[in-house]
């Protein structure tokens, strides 16, 4: 069975913008779509309601089959050490997802996909998030389907954003690409938009993008499988 191959993108803004908009050409000649993590809010005072640029870039890859995940409100550490979700009582992840939800409805790229930053969500964000209709929740080593209350077991494979970016990191995450990819299953390749500005982990993420494929894997994004009776109708 050939492995499937999700590769997403973090950390997407106005300082970023060109390697992510790079990148994702390189992506489209491979005939690989993207899931794209979004974050309403960014450090250095970044909003993307008042980026018009990227707006109109995640909406034009939506149309051509990307997927846009939600990826926390803004990120900053709720608790020292820990990222935005890691510990939230559920009281307080229902009021940072409801605003984050209200921004990408703005906007035009409204998700029922979630992403924890760094992948990690508390048990309380757990709880609240099949309450506001999302369908979808993404860990660092499951996807869990909230409308059927079933999980995944598949592992990230990143480069920033939580994870290392040194160069004996980025062969690890090329060799991991390869064996899962012979193996089946899922392949989770991760990188922040960031690290793309970099030629080190941008050619390891494209070596095991291009090995991935090699081993016949093929291109998917995060996704949400309607109830057959659903579909049907």
């Amino acid at each position: 069975m050939n492995a499937e191959l999700i590769v997403s993108i973090s950390g997407i803004r106005d300082t970023t913008t060109d390697a992510a908009f790079e990148f994702a050409e390189q992506m489209d000649r491979r005939g690989v779509p993207l899931s794209l993590l979004v974050a309403p809010r960014l450090k250095g005072k970044y909003r993307l309601l008042d980026d018009p640029a990227t707006q109109e870039w995640l909406r034009s890859r939506r149309a051509g089959g990307d997927a846009i995940v939600l990826h926390g409100y803004d990120q900053a550490a709720t608790k020292r050490r820990r990222a935005e979700f890691a510990a939230l009582p559920k009281h307080e992840a229902r009021l940072r997802l409801t605003a984050a939800d209200r921004v990408l409805e703005q906007v035009d790229v409204r998700t029922r996909l979630f992403a924890a930053p760094r992948w990690n969500a508390s048990t309380g964000a757990l709880e609240v998030l099949p309450e506001l209709g999302f369908r979808l929740a993404l860990g660092l080593t499951s996807i869990i389907d909230l409308e059927r209350n079933t999980a995944l077991k598949s592992r990230v494979y990143g480069l920033g954003e939580g994870f290392r970016a040194e160069p004996w990191w980025c062969r690890a995450l090329v060799l991991g690409a390869a064996r899962t990819a012979r193996r089946g299953g899922i392949l989770r390749l991760a990188v922040s938009a960031v690290q793309l500005q970099r030629p080190g982990p941008r050619q390891a993420m494209l070596d095991a993008v291009d090995l991935a494929l090699f081993h016949g894997a093929v291109g998917a994004t995060y996704r949400w499988e309607p109830f057959p009776a659903a579909r049907a109708a």
